[in-house]
């Protein structure tokens, strides 16, 4: 299980490839990847700065994936979240889970994606024509996460 925080971009084949050479009972692989939007509320989003808490964001981050290996039978997980200034088109997460079959990765992978964004510390802030402005959370990922509370999937 491993969690980065970086500004450095990264490379989703290298990263998946360094999975599968890790253990030949790897029978599935799903992940996640997020990208900076070009709009977000209506409003043309020239870029972001992504600013964390280092120390406190890793740790919280590895309790999101420890508590997907608790619920799943996966095998490994990786998340890696860039900080810093972006543009639109750039990579801002990847999240792999590696099972011996797919459902358990698929929720998984779902479920560390869906916590991140409501569980781990970071502040977003956006740069539009009208200045910048601090992304506020969303409902709908807070319902997104919610699903999960009480659920054990093992």
């Amino acid at each position: 299980m491993a969690v980065r925080v970086q500004r450095e971009d990264f490379d989703i084949g290298a990263e998946i490839a360094a999975f599968r050479r890790a253990d030949p009972g790897i029978g599935a692989i799903a992940s996640f990847i997020g990208l900076v939007r070009d709009l977000n509320e209506g409003d043309a989003v020239a870029g972001m700065t992504l600013e964390h808490y280092p120390g406190m964001t890793e740790k919280a981050l590895a309790g999101i994936v420890a508590e997907a290996k608790g619920r799943w039978d996966i095998i490994d997980a990786l998340v890696i979240h860039r900080v810093g200034e972006l543009k639109p088109l750039d990579q801002i997460v990847l999240v792999v889970v590696t099972g011996a079959h797919r459902g358990a990765a698929f929720a998984a992978c779902e479920f560390i994606m869906d916590y991140l964004k409501t569980q781990a510390p970071f502040w977003k802030k956006e740069q539009t024509a009208q200045g910048a402005r601090w992304v506020e959370a969303r409902a709908s990922d807070d319902q997104a996460a919610e699903r999960w509370s009480g659920s054990q999937s093992k």
